[in-house]
């Protein structure tokens, strides 16, 4: 066990998944990815690339994919926003890679050094078009670790480009954990494919080897990668064929974490750096006599619908603490679908939530409930 920091655990985690190509540009508050992978990645016969931007960057990891290395770049709110048609190329192109985006207060430049969930809907839908979307997030410098890792597998997997939301506060917060011995990165092997194995659909990545010939394109194409631009159906079936994988693993994909739901009157929904004061929230409540629980979202895009409507059938409110001034709080209230209140609570001033923030809100809501209920005559609350 030792003292790690969080952009080292995301460094570490991307090794375990077998990360041997990085490339990236530095920007706050993730340079601290890019500085260790340029003196791990070729001391161990990897590949390290400074490009000039982030654009470049993530165009630099989309063709070491399709050449066989499992790649990924780490950057900010900025640079993240300029990715984004590097992004839809890839969802486009099937190609398999990861992006960490430790998010800062925005927009533009903004606060470079403190940290937000403002990326949000950005890591979902920044990228025009329609494309299936793996995004997940972390609340300790182990979880860091292990959705990174478990980002490299998926993107592999589902041949897609998997987004991982870190913060500033959480890529530099420091926390004793004990990780596995970095591994040696994986060597490119060449993979022997049919001649007519298609290029695309719903087959196994398939890098460039000297046994088939593979058109990539980010113009609509079929599954052989033959261009199709006039032909519609041809572009949407391969968009179908991504989304129909990504549902049909659904309760593989979509992780949660429910702590003290159970008997939960009251349930708090967080993610990522907020969750840690939502958890510490719901301790404080139960001690003061309250039932309240927390739904910690590890995995934000695909949302978890069913698993939130099910939870807002059993509480009398839900509360949606967020470091932006309301983003998931949308996805949330569909899913919900009326079946209780719910309250956003946000703030996009560099300013992390503190538990008994959380706890005069719950309470807030719990008493204006119970006055409501008086006046009714009825409803539901708490024993």
């Amino acid at each position: 066990m030792r003292l790690v920091q969080g952009n080292e655990a995301a460094v570490m985690g991307a090794l375990a998944g077998g990360c041997n190509f990085y490339a990236g540009y530095p920007i706050t508050p993730a340079t601290e990815i890019m500085e260790q992978m340029s003196r791990i990645l070729p001391s161990r016969g990897a590949v390290f690339i400074q490009m000039e931007d982030e654009l470049a960057a993530l165009g630099a990891v989309i063709g070491a994919a399709w050449g066989g290395m499992r790649a990924m770049t780490a950057t900010s709110g900025p640079g993240f926003s300029l990715m984004q048609e590097h992004i839809g190329y890839a969802a486009m192109t099937q190609t398999p890679c990861v992006v960490i985006d430790s998010q800062r207060v925005g927009p533009s430049t903004g606060q470079p050094t403190m940290p937000a969930q403002g990326d949000v809907m950005q890591a979902r839908w920044g990228s025009h078009g329609d494309r299936a979307a793996i995004v997940l997030t972390a609340s300790s410098v182990k979880d860091v670790f292990d959705v990174t890792r478990l980002a490299f597998e998926w993107a592999q997997d589902y041949r897609l480009p998997v987004i991982v939301l870190l913060d500033a506060v959480l890529s530099h917060m420091r926390e004793n954990v004990e990780l596995p011995p970095v591994p040696d990165p994986i060597a490119r092997k060449p993979v022997a494919v049919r001649e007519d194995q298609p290029a695309f659909g719903s087959h196994p990545f398939i890098p460039f080897s000297g046994s088939t010939r593979t058109i990539v394109s980010g113009l609509s194409h079929d599954e052989r990668g033959m261009t199709r631009g006039a032909i519609g159906q041809d572009a949407e079936q391969i968009i179908r064929n991504q989304l129909a994988e990504v549902d049909r693993d659904y309760k593989r994909i979509v992780q949660f974490r429910r702590y003290r739901l159970d008997d939960a009157t009251w349930a708090i929904v967080a993610y990522g750096i907020t969750a840690r004061a939502a958890r510490a929230a719901v301790n404080s409540l139960r001690e003061s006599g309250l039932r309240v629980g927390l739904l910690e979202l590890v995995t934000l895009w695909p949302f978890p619908e069913q698993t939130i409507h099910e939870l807002a059938a059993s509480v009398q409110g839900i509360l949606m603490p967020e470091l932006n001034l309301g983003q998931m709080i949308w996805p949330l209230k569909a899913s919900v679908a009326g079946l209780a209140p719910v309250s956003s609570m946000g703030r996009a001033d560099g300013e992390l939530f503190r538990p008994e923030e959380i706890v005069q809100t719950i309470n807030r809501l719990d008493h204006r409930n119970a006055a409501i209920s008086s006046v009714i005559g009825g409803g539901k609350h708490h024993a």
